[in-house]
């Protein structure tokens, strides 16, 4: 069997806040081989690392992120003084020391992140085998493999429609990202037959964990990987 991937999601949130560059760095301090992050675009138009809709629950401010500039996010304070980051920042930040997972929470960035991965692969010395990009949508995956057939996409989902792996052989994904209380050893079976890898998120305890492995998942997400 080929080596588990080991994801931090979030970062290593569970120890960090999630989606900081301490998060990040924490990550890469305990052993992950990949972090997962999510990328929005707020009002002035930056692609910025923030999960949800909103900076209520993980900042001290108020409010949607896409009616916020990056100026006003910046002015935000995170728990332990960190800041909301841009994709670039981060890409920055971690300079290639680990694979990197961005998931577009918004719709119609697409081509935005691709124009920033394609600038970090042609001028910073990324390549495509350290880049995956997921999302629930998938017209945006689409857009995504339409423009560039070498970029690694995931499809991202909450349950497991009839049609699924079927759907995702056929737009050509690399991964199919399933939470772990969906997944079963058929179904992973199954992918596998397909050519796909099997991303698992979030398994965070021990139970879960096992399972993740006994059932055959490639990857494994986790706000502790280095219980992977």
């Amino acid at each position: 069997m080929d080596k588990i991937i080991k994801v931090g999601h979030r970062g290593a949130s569970g120890y960090e806040p999630e989606n900081t560059l301490l998060a990040f760095k924490k990550a890469i301090e305990i052993g992950a081989d990949m972090i997962e992050l999510d990328v929005r675009r707020c009002k002035s138009g930056e692609l910025v690392v923030i999960h949800d809709e909103t900076v209520n629950r993980t900042t001290n401010g108020k409010g949607e992120v896409s009616e916020k500039t990056l100026t006003e996010l910046k002015g935000l304070e995170m728990e332990k003084g960190e800041r909301i980051a841009t994709l670039e920042e981060v890409l920055d930040f971690l300079d290639k020391k680990i694979k990197v997972n961005i998931e577009l929470k918004d719709k119609d960035i697409a081509m935005q992140a691709r124009a920033v991965i394609e600038q970090y692969i042609e001028e910073n010395g990324w390549t495509y085998e350290d880049l995956l990009v997921s999302s629930f949508h998938h017209e945006e995956l689409m857009q995504f493999k339409l423009a560039d057939p070498e970029i690694r996409i995931g499809v991202l989902t909450e349950i497991v429609p009839p049609r699924f792996l079927k759907f995702a052989e056929e737009i050509k994904a690399y991964s199919v990202n399933v939470p772990i209380n969906r997944i079963r050893i058929g179904f992973v079976e199954d992918a596998h037959k397909r050519g796909l890898k099997v991303f698992v998120y979030a398994a965070n305890d021990s139970p879960e964990i096992k399972k993740a492995k006994e059932i055959g998942a490639d990857y494994i997400c986790s706000n502790f990987p280095d219980r992977i």
